[in-house]
C-alpha cells in the first residue's frame, strides 16, 4: 500500500469543522527518533528513517525533489530486514548500533499525541508534538491509502477537495521534523533548501 497525505495547520474552529461527523478511532502517544548522516544524505533526498516507539521505519518518496507538490507520496517500509539490507546493517548488531557504525546518528526526538478519526474514505490524524519540552507544534494530516502509483494523483485531488469542503486552507505546511530543523538545526534545514526539497518561498 502507498500512503498519500497532505498536512494542514488548524485553528480550533477548523478542527471542529473537520472532525464534525467523523468517527473517533482513538488516541495514542508515541516517540519518534529520526536519523541521518553527517552530509544529510537521507533527509535532503526526502528519505526519512525513524524509530517509532522502538520499531524502525523508512519512508521513501515517490515525488521527485524538484517537482511541484500537491501532497506527500511515500512508500512506507516497516520490515526491519529490508531496512537492514538498505543500510547494510548486519544482524550481528542491533539496528541503532549498526546504524551508528555506518555513520548515521540521531538528530530529532519528539513525542506525538495523535488523535485519529475516520470520515468517509479519509483518515484524519490530529497531532500535538512535543520536542522534549522545548516547544510544541500542532498540525493535521489527511490521508488516503492506495494500491499503486496510478491512483496517487486522484487521491491527492480527493484530499484537496475534501480539505476545501472542510474549510481548510490548502498551502505548504512544514512537517514536524522540518519544523524542528527550521527552529533548531539551521544548517540541516539549509541542506534541504539547497537540495530543492524545500523551496525558497517555503523558508
Amino acid at each position: 500500500m502507498i500512503e498519500v497525505e497532505k498536512k494542514f495547520l488548524l485553528n480550533k474552529e477548523q478542527e471542529k469543522q473537520l472532525i464534525e461527523g467523523a468517527e473517533f478511532i482513538g488516541e495514542k502517544v508515541f516517540t519518534d527518533i529520526y536519523y541521518d548522516a553527517k552530509d544529510y544524505c537521507l533527509t535532503s533526498n526526502d528519505k526519512w528513517l525513524r524509530s517509532r516507539s522502538g520499531k524502525f521505519e523508512l519512508k521513501l518518496p515517490f515525488n521527485k525533489i524538484n517537482e511541484v507538490r500537491r501532497g506527500d507520496l511515500y512508500d512506507e517500509i516497516e520490515d526491519e530486514n529490508r531496512i537492514r539490507d538498505i543500510f547494510n546493517v548486519s544482524k550481528d548488531f542491533g539496528m541503532e548500533e549498526g546504524l551508528e557504525k555506518n555513520g548515521y546518528a540521531k538528530f530529532c526526538t519528539c513525542t506525538t499525541t495523535r488523535r485519529k478519526y475516520k470520515k468517509g474514505i479519509f483518515a484524519i490524524d490530529i497531532d500535538f508534538v512535543d520536542y522534549n519540552d522545548d516547544f510544541t507544534y500542532g498540525l493535521a494530516e489527511i490521508e488516503l491509502m492506495v494500491n499503486d502509483e496510478s491512483e496517487m494523483s486522484k487521491a491527492i485531488e480527493n484530499i484537496i477537495d475534501f480539505a476545501k469542503e472542510s474549510g481548510l486552507e490548502v498551502k505548504y505546511v512544514r512537517g514536524k521534523v522540518i519544523e524542528y530543523m527550521k527552529r533548531k538545526l539551521p544548517e540541516h534545514f539549509q541542506a534541504l533548501v539547497t537540495s530543492g526539497l524545500i523551496k525558497p518561498e517555503q523558508v
